[in-house]
């Protein structure tokens, strides 16, 4: 990303969030430089997936969009607004012509968060090769308005039990080092741990480099449970 663009970027950020939440992205920046990339990458076996939630709070809706034309305008407009929208648009579109699934989770007709999903590849060079039936899970968010009312956690379960009666077989996502809050949703999800990773790449070749393996420690093992959405 070159420096005319990421002031513009920035510029276009503060005007529509304000000072403090620019420091606030502006610090995250740094805290990702500091932490070189490093990652952790999670896993779940759809085979052995746990059963879903009983059922659904009426408020919450999911929907999966495998076509950029399906996507409506006014719901086009929540996703690229709050980040750089020229950026955001050229994303979801360049998303949908690699097949990628967007699942958006609803609270009362409005867009409270979503997800992509990928199957047999992944969206970018990878840390390694998925096989035909692995999906890789990526880049999800909830908007702040929503968070704290079990909404990810909802979304995340009803994605992996929807791959899973589609005969997936394994589901992979990561977060970086420094994002203790998405840390902390995927220990909430049946996904887990399978290692740390860093990983860089030069003239179309992929290096990466391993820390750790898949054991499990008694953190990764949190109970998988619907949270209360009763507010």
């Amino acid at each position: 990303m070159g420096v005319s663009e990421s002031i513009s970027r920035f510029s276009d950020f503060y005007k529509r969030h304000g000072l403090l939440a620019s420091l606030s992205r502006t610090w995250q920046g740094l805290k990702r430089t500091v932490h070189l990339n490093r990652m952790l990458v999670f896993y779940c076996d759809l085979a052995k997936l746990p059963a879903g939630p009983k059922s659904v709070p009426t408020t919450l809706k999911v929907e999966r969009l495998i076509d950029y034309s399906a996507l409506g305008k006014h719901d086009l407009e929540v996703l690229t607004s709050f980040w750089h929208p020229k950026q955001a648009h050229r994303n979801i579109k360049e998303r949908f012509e690699k097949r990628a699934s967007l699942w958006l989770i609803k609270w009362d007709q409005q867009i409270a968060g979503y997800c992509w999903t990928i199957q047999g590849r992944t969206i970018a060079p990878y840390y390694f090769p998925l096989g035909r039936d692995d999906v890789q899970v990526f880049d999800w968010f909830v908007f702040p308005k929503f968070r704290g009312r079990g909404v990810h956690w909802f979304l995340v379960s009803h994605i992996l039990q929807t791959l899973a009666s589609e005969g997936m077989s394994r589901a992979f996502g990561d977060v970086a080092a420094w994002n203790q809050a998405s840390l902390a949703s995927y220990k909430m999800t049946a996904f887990r741990r399978l290692g740390w990773v860093r990983s860089f790449t030069l003239f179309g070749i992929t290096v990466v480099s391993w820390a750790g393996n898949g054991t499990l420690d008694e953190s990764d093992r949190s109970p998988v449970r619907a949270p209360d959405v009763s507010h």
